[in-house]
């Protein structure tokens, strides 16, 4: 496993990336209503991070075709857009990457569209703190599957599914770096966290069986049980102390 230190010069690079989604995300979030489709979405979002002088990491990725992925409903990550119109009750995951100055950041949200049931609701607030229980190990001399434990633990505790099949990784010159981090707990303590490190944790959580499958199109993962799930990330730089999140403000 090759896990790479960031100099402090790297890590400025990647809050340069880090901060054009953080902003990509509230403008996402105000355009997700009833009747928008998710190519609009994904317009929207390649002509923002370009206009910020970056590349949109995804498009392109092993041959993904846009900018960003919009997982619907029981779709868990990966999400290819289209012409589909969302619909008020409907739950979207949004996954971006911006690349600037040789460095990627990536980060992921679900939103609500409309009006939805308290059990999606539910869901997408369960994953939210998965992610934030899980990062509260995320310092320097902790090691990394203290995270994995802390999102399974917390996002189980509400009768919740959580993904085996993706996880989180390293990020930096490349979108997807050693190590990875899974989302679940794991035999022994896994690489002890230091300093300089840059991590993507993603918890992926669903409301029914973790269990999932890749629709034809090959990117499209969905629940196995036709289940709603939910997605958060955020790009996490490991200090001495508090984790500082690149993509969130």
């Amino acid at each position: 496993m090759a896990i790479t230190i960031k100099t402090q010069d790297q890590i400025q690079r990647m809050r340069v990336a880090g901060a054009i989604l953080a902003d990509l995300d509230e403008i996402l979030r105000d355009m997700v209503k009833p009747g928008v489709t998710t190519n609009e979405l994904d317009r929207v979002a390649e002509d923002f991070i370009r206009s910020r002088g970056a590349e949109p990491s995804f498009l392109g990725y092993g041959g993904y075709p846009k900018s960003i992925c919009t997982s619907v409903n029981d779709e868990i990550v990966h999400g290819i857009p289209s012409n589909r119109k969302l619909k008020n009750g409907d739950i979207i995951s949004i996954d971006m990457g911006s690349y600037i100055g040789g460095y990627h950041g990536d980060c992921a949200r679900t939103y609500g569209v409309g009006t939805i049931s308290e059990a999606d609701q539910k869901l997408i607030d369960v994953t939210k703190q998965s992610f934030f229980e899980g990062i509260k190990f995320a310092k320097a001399g902790n090691h990394l599957y203290e995270i994995s434990a802390a999102v399974q633990d917390y996002a189980e505790q509400f009768g919740f599914g959580v993904v085996r099949d993706y996880v989180g990784h390293g990020i930096g010159r490349n979108m997807h770096e050693d190590p990875s981090i899974p989302n679940y707990r794991q035999v022994g303590r896994g690489p002890r966290l230091q300093r300089g490190m840059v991590i993507a944790v993603e918890p992926m959580i669903t409301a029914g069986t973790y269990k999932c499958r890749v629709l034809k199109d090959g990117w499209t993962a969905v629940t196995r049980d036709g289940s709603n799930a939910a997605h958060y990330e955020n790009t996490v730089l490991i200090t001495d102390g508090e984790p500082e999140l690149l993509t969130f403000k």
